[in-house]
């Protein structure tokens, strides 16, 4: 098929680029849902913002069990598909999916029986914004049944070379939100204003029109999802491998939302507005680490493929090439955070009271971009391999190191910003830890080949 990229073969980088470019351009528009959020209700206040911010957080912190569905889903499929075993590839995709529905699930009962304690967790100063914040999480967790579902089907047709359909689907969903946050959140005609209801709603409704969007992608791709039947149980074996595979990134990504919230709760000791300025600088740093997370997303599906054919070597190149891409995509971010915070975080927030707050979170974030992607697609390189313990090990201690250095350095001269020194430190140490890790690893598994076309065997030692 036209959409499905040819990974086995060919220019490494010309495979990369068309692999990559629809999964970034994904990441991309999955980030505008967020901004255009932050836009709109930026236009309500900041209490309207932090109460987003925190509930957001939950949302974050559940989407660790996405997480775990997807990357063993992605990983097994890709590395099915490269040893041609299509049965496996077939019965991976069913267990990821069903692993994504029992995960969703249960994030929306726990949601809509403990929202209230829940959001109490960071102990908000403003009842309205507290309200807001319990509405927005009951709706958005409550109905996560279709984010989980796009997160899964996204990393399995990545697997099998095809972005494409994920940037069609996410790109009309994003129209869609467009559309409707303004009239949900400021109301037209007979369309009440609902605030941050609002745009939860519109969030949802538009998660929802992509996920059937994404029935009608794959019920062309026959051989894959052809006869999956749901309702049957996948593979014990088949789930537990995935699983394996899946638990150490989930952990991780729930470690570090979890450590993010209580960083949140340290905030909020300098108000709402502080909150509000976490939530509005970590979007816009978002654009950095979107990015390479969608170039991940692509390097893992290109090793995966590489890995289950024996591949080693384009292994090795493939890993080589994007480490130069998203190095210069990293400066530059972090130029542009540097260089123009004021200008960017008007865009979202101009309160006097919360401005210089904002010039600084984003300067002080800007030292580590190229740091953080370079983790960030290491870590999906990784994870093709299905080694995703080394990258899980280096996010959680240096992450977890972030809260002692946050209490530390606040208590100095630098006050809030040492708690945004702390995040930015620790992203420095991680893309250098990582990065070694990963260096030290091929050097010693992935031995260059004496002659071209020779295969490498692999040890099957585990780090």
């Amino acid at each position: 098929m036209r959409q499905h990229v040819d990974l086995l073969k060919g220019n490494i980088t010309t495979a990369l680029g068309k692999l990559s470019i629809p999964i970034m351009a994904t990441s991309f528009i999955q980030m505008a849902y967020n901004m255009i959020d932050m836009i709109w209700l930026g236009k309500v206040g900041s209490g309207a913002v932090a109460a987003v911010g925190a509930a957001g957080m939950y949302m974050w912190l559940s989407n660790g069990l996405a997480t775990l569905a997807k990357m063993g889903g992605q990983v097994k499929v890709g590395q099915s598909l490269g040893a041609q075993n299509y049965d496996d590839a077939r019965m991976y995709s069913k267990g990821a999916l069903q692993l994504g529905i029992v995960f969703a699930l249960a994030c929306g009962v726990l949601t809509l029986f403990a929202a209230d304690q829940m959001i109490g967790f960071f102990r908000l100063n403003q009842a309205s914004v507290i309200q807001d914040a319990i509405i927005y999480l009951q709706i958005t967790c409550g109905l996560v049944v279709f984010n989980f579902m796009n997160q899964i089907l996204t990393g399995i047709l990545t697997a099998m070379g095809n972005s494409r359909s994920s940037f069609v689907a996410t790109s009309i969903g994003l129209l869609i939100n467009l559309v409707l946050d303004p009239l949900f959140i400021f109301g037209f005609g007979m369309i009440p204003a609902m605030g941050v209801a609002g745009a939860a709603i519109a969030t949802v409704l538009a998660q929802f029109v992509v996920f059937v969007i994404f029935l009608a992608v794959i019920r062309k791709e026959t051989a894959m999802f052809h006869d999956l039947r749901l309702w049957k149980a996948a593979s014990k074996k088949h789930v537990l491998t995935m699983v394996s595979i899946g638990l150490p990134s989930a952990l991780q990504s729930m470690l570090f939302s979890g450590i993010s919230m209580i960083i949140a709760r340290m905030i909020a000791v300098w108000g709402d507005g502080a909150v509000a300025v976490q939530k509005v600088g970590s979007q816009i740093e978002s654009i950095s680490w979107m990015a390479a997370e969608g170039f991940a997303a692509a390097v893992n599906s290109f090793v995966a493929q590489n890995y289950g054919a024996k591949q080693y070597e384009r292994v090795r190149k493939g890993y080589r090439t994007s480490m130069l891409i998203v190095s210069l995509w990293g400066l530059f971010c972090s130029v542009v955070l540097i260089v123009f915070p004021e200008w960017i975080f008007r865009i979202f927030l101009s309160e006097t009271e919360v401005m210089q707050m904002g010039i600084d979170y984003l300067r002080i974030l800007g030292v580590s971009e190229l740091f953080m992607c370079i983790e960030i697609t290491t870590a999906g390189a990784f994870s093709g391999m299905g080694k995703t313990i080394p990258p899980s090990i280096v996010s959680i201690v240096l992450t977890a190191a972030r809260i002692p250095t946050a209490y530390l350095l606040a208590e100095t001269a630098l006050g809030l910003n040492g708690v945004w020194w702390s995040i930015s430190l620790s992203s420095v140490l991680k893309g250098i830890v990582l990065v070694g890790w990963f260096m030290w690893f091929i050097h010693r598994h992935l031995p260059l080949q004496k002659k071209a076309g020779e295969a490498v065997a692999l040890p099957e030692e585990q780090v």
